[in-house]
């Protein structure tokens, strides 16, 4: 059974800034943050210059930009679609939207109890 069911989305608004910091930067990656200096902040890197675990969780992409989160992060979100939306202020100290005026913001969704078997069921991985 296949399953086009996202486990991560991205508003129009924050596709847009996608598009603008990487004409600005190049290729761009996402790592979902689970705490510490930037709270539970969707960070945007370059491509490359995130060192991603071998526990890191692969998501899907937003517009070509893969997205990732650590795998205990995971264990508390597995049952959510995160939904990355841009909204005005500071980024985190060292994603690529800081110093922008803007800032990418995880809302989310509780998975129905349908999807969930279906993500169950899906293979995993970019």
């Amino acid at each position: 059974m296949t399953s086009n069911i996202e486990r991560v989305t991205a508003t129009p608004a924050a596709l847009a800034f996608i598009g603008e910091l990487r004409r600005h930067h190049g290729p761009v990656m996402f790592f979902q943050s689970g705490g510490c200096c930037d709270g539970s902040t969707p960070m945007c890197y370059a491509a490359g210059e995130f060192d991603l675990s071998d526990t890191d969780v692969y998501l899907g992409n937003l517009d070509g930009a893969p997205f990732y989160i650590g795998l205990e992060q995971f264990g508390y979100w597995e049952h959510t679609q995160l939904i990355i939306d841009v909204v005005d202020g500071n980024g985190g100290m060292f994603s690529l939207d800081n110093g922008t005026g803007r800032r990418f913001l995880t809302r989310s969704r509780l998975f129905t109890d349908e999807e969930c078997c279906q993500l169950r069921t899906r293979v995993p991985g970019p």
